[in-house]
């Protein structure tokens, strides 16, 4: 298993470089959007007999998307660096809920 996230952790980096590349100036920031986006957080959370409930959302995602559809300076890479990301913190999210 653990080759399986090597190898999806270098397609990641591959293109974030490859969309890096890109932008003209601030290269970084498609590196940036990406971490940010990965951010999953509670946003309720109950105590039950089982135990504790909690919501989990991808709430840097969602901080990135609503930057980059008010910003005027947005950019289709750094967009497909948020989704890219979004995919990683819906795969966070799944290993959340299951354990």
């Amino acid at each position: 298993m653990s080759w399986l996230t090597a190898i999806i952790a270098i397609i990641i980096i591959f293109f974030l470089v490859k969309w890096s590349k890109q932008l003209e100036t601030r290269r970084f920031t498609v590196f940036l959007y990406f971490l940010i986006s990965t951010h999953i957080g509670p946003i309720f959370s109950r105590d039950t007999k089982d135990g504790t409930f909690e919501l989990w959302v991808p709430l840097g995602f969602l901080v990135v998307f609503f930057y980059l559809l008010l910003s005027k300076r947005s950019h289709s890479s750094k967009m497909k660096a948020s989704i890219l990301g979004l995919c990683v913190a819906v795969y966070k999210l799944i290993f959340q809920y299951i354990g």
